[in-house]
C-alpha cells in the first residue's frame, strides 16, 4: 500500500477482505484450508496487488502453497472484480508473510533470556518479616 494514498489503502483493505473470504469459501483446496490474508500492497496505478498471507500451524510446503494460490489467482481476480466493481482489477501476487513467524521466534528468544536470567539471579525471598513502623501516640 502506498503510505499517503488513502484510496490505495481503502482498495487494499477491500482486496484483503475479499480475497480472504474467497480463499475460505470458494476455493475447495485442502492445502489452502488454513491460509489467512494478513496484508495487501497495491501499486499506485492499481494494476498489481501483493497479497501477504500466513498459514495457521506453519507451512509444511511453502512453495506448494504459493503455487496453488498463484494458480488460483485468475479465478480469484475474476470473483474479486465482481465483488469490488472496479474498472481495473489488479493482478494478484502472493507472498508468504514471515512477520508472524519472526515475531514468535523473537518472543521465544526473549522468554529464554528471561528464564536464564531468573536461574542466575533467583528472587531472594525474605526469611524474616520486615520491621513494622512504630506508631506515634
Amino acid at each position: 500500500m502506498v503510505a499517503g494514498n488513502g484510496r490505495a489503502r481503502r482498495v487494499g483493505e477491500q482486496i484483503k477482505r475479499g480475497i480472504g473470504e474467497l480463499i475460505q469459501r470458494e476455493l475447495r483446496d485442502p492445502r489452502l484450508q488454513w491460509v489467512t490474508v494478513t496484508a495487501v500492497q497495491v501499486s499506485p496505478d492499481f494494476s498489481h496487488a501483493t497479497i501477504f498471507f500466513t498459514v495457521l500451524g506453519g507451512v509444511k510446503d511453502l512453495q506448494e502453497t504459493v503455487k496453488t494460490l498463484e494458480h488460483s489467482s485468475g479465478y480469484l481476480r475474476t470473483k474479486l472484480g465482481k465483488q469490488l466493481k472496479m474498472r481495473i482489477v489488479p493482478l494478484l501476487h502472493f507472498k508468504y508473510d514471515e512477520s508472524v513467524e519472526r515475531g514468535s521466534y523473537m518472543e521465544s528468544l526473549i522468554e529464554n533470556v528471561v528464564s536464564e536470567d531468573e536461574s542466575h539471579h533467583p528472587s531472594e525471598e525474605l526469611t524474616e518479616p520486615l520491621p513494622q513502623p512504630e506508631e506515634k501516640e
